[in-house]
């Protein structure tokens, strides 16, 4: 059975599943704008709502069984604990030759500055790199999104270039750059077989 959840010193993560719509439209309604609007694309037509999730949230569970994409939710272990704090999400999982994935992140902007994030992408990065059988994740940023920057150094994950107008956000199309982070105990024989999930 695919591993769904993960611990950390601090966090409960969980992958997104129907029964995650309220904390998850509370946690955009309270952090979107302008907190996390600065650097991600805007939502669809209701997205974050409550009935958006309930849409969606089916989909995503589906998606993580067939081995397509591991969308975390972050609760505390102490405090309140049915109160999402941050999200992780590798998505867009290619297998064959490739075996690679992408890594998005928001964190809630009260929890800014305390390491969570970093703890909890520790946790999501291993799940990725053990039970996902990946080889390569990605993850991009704008160049002045420096929270972001440093809690990529801190995870270990190289520079490789700067993409223009990479993504359209605050209605204009922005710059990011590029980084990526290998997986030193891929196992070259992981390719031939059947992907997890699958």
């Amino acid at each position: 059975m695919a591993v769904d959840r993960l611990e950390t010193d601090r966090l409960r993560l969980e992958i997104a599943r129907p029964g995650h719509e309220s904390a998850l439209a509370l946690f955009f309604a309270e952090n979107f704008e302008p907190h996390l609007a600065r650097w991600s694309p805007p939502p669809p037509p209701g997205g974050h709502s409550r009935a958006w999730w309930a849409e969606r949230l089916p989909v995503f569970a589906a998606e993580f069984e067939n081995g397509q994409s591991a969308r975390w939710v972050a609760f505390p272990r102490q405090g309140d604990a049915a109160r999402a704090v941050a999200t992780a999400n590798v998505t867009q999982v290619v297998r064959g030759p490739f075996q690679a994935a992408y890594l998005g992140y928001q964190i809630d902007r009260l929890h800014e500055g305390r390491g969570l994030m970093t703890e909890a992408l520790r946790a999501v990065v291993a799940h990725a790199f053990g039970e996902l059988r990946l080889h390569r994740l990605m993850a991009n940023h704008l160049p002045e999104n420096v929270r972001s920057a440093r809690v990529l150094e801190r995870l270990g994950f190289a520079k490789e270039g700067l993409a223009k107008d990479y993504l359209f956000i605050g209605g204009a199309w922005r710059d990011h750059v590029l980084t990526a982070l290998a997986n030193p105990a891929f196992d070259p024989a992981w390719i031939a077989r059947p992907a997890p999930g699958a």
